[in-house]
């Protein structure tokens, strides 16, 4: 498949206490991606979920300004209540003018819940801006994440690094929510993808790999070598994640 773009839904710049690898430019990532043949990435950065948000969100926009063709920029979301990132509408209004593909968000480090009262005009103003939210399975709950997924269910949620024994609670919230989408960086239960793209679309997975915390090289291997059909590989590896980022003032080749 020489004409397969691939499209990362998972990607950071900075350092990780867990880990020596890391890239700390867009150089740097590029060589990460260019390695394994990922041509663009949603990008956020540790900073913004390990120290600042407010100011992991400025770095990696800076740091990505140079490269708008290959990589977004993926930004960090709190709620309104403790004003580190303004109200929901100034942050959306400030992710908008920066050019922000997509945000993400850390409940169970950043001390909040997707379920909470406090938690719904931030969600409502995602929803407005058309503005997609990644979240780590382990970041939250299933139970969450449903609850979420049916209270606003004009929200893009994708739920990243759902591991291998996951399945079933999976399969439930797919069943029920056809807003939610999973990401495939640790996705790897023996033919989760084809069973997950038979029983749900292949529309449902978006390609991720989990760099720089992972090596994207096994992400990018599980896809190409799964028994998916060639089209099926193209809306994951990349088709799927351009239809939830297209939205007026994003653009993704």
């Amino acid at each position: 498949m020489a004409d397969l773009a691939l499209v990362d839904a998972n990607v950071l710049l900075g350092r990780h206490p867990r880990t020596p690898a890391r890239a700390d430019t867009a150089a740097d990532l590029l060589a990460w991606l260019d390695r394994v043949g990922i041509a663009e990435a949603l990008v956020g950065h540790t900073a913004s979920w390990l120290h600042d948000p407010a100011a992991g969100n400025q770095q990696v926009t800076e740091l990505l300004a140079a490269t708008p063709d290959r990589l977004h920029a993926c930004w960090v979301v709190l709620p309104g209540g403790t004003g580190e990132l303004g109200s929901p509408s100034e942050l959306v209004t400030a992710a908008h003018a920066a050019g922000v593909a997509a945000t993400r968000a850390y409940p169970a480090d950043h001390g909040w819940s997707l379920t909470a009262p406090d938690a719904t005009p931030l969600l409502r103003s995602l929803v407005a801006a058309g503005l997609p939210l990644l979240v780590d399975a382990e970041q939250t709950s299933w139970t969450d994440i449903a609850a979420c997924a049916t209270a606003h269910p004009r929200l893009r949620l994708v739920v990243c690094g759902t591991g291998y024994r996951a399945l079933r609670r999976i399969a439930g919230v797919l069943a029920d929510n056809d807003n939610v989408w999973i990401e495939t960086s640790t996705l790897a239960t023996h033919q989760a993808l084809e069973w997950l793209a038979g029983r749900f679309g292949a529309e449902r997975l978006v390609f991720g790999s989990g760099a720089t915390l992972r090596d994207p090289a096994e992400a990018v291997t599980r896809l190409l070598l799964s028994e998916l059909d060639d089209g099926a590989v193209r809306a994951v590896g990349g088709g799927n994640l351009r239809e939830l980022l297209a939205r007026p003032g994003v653009r993704v080749s």
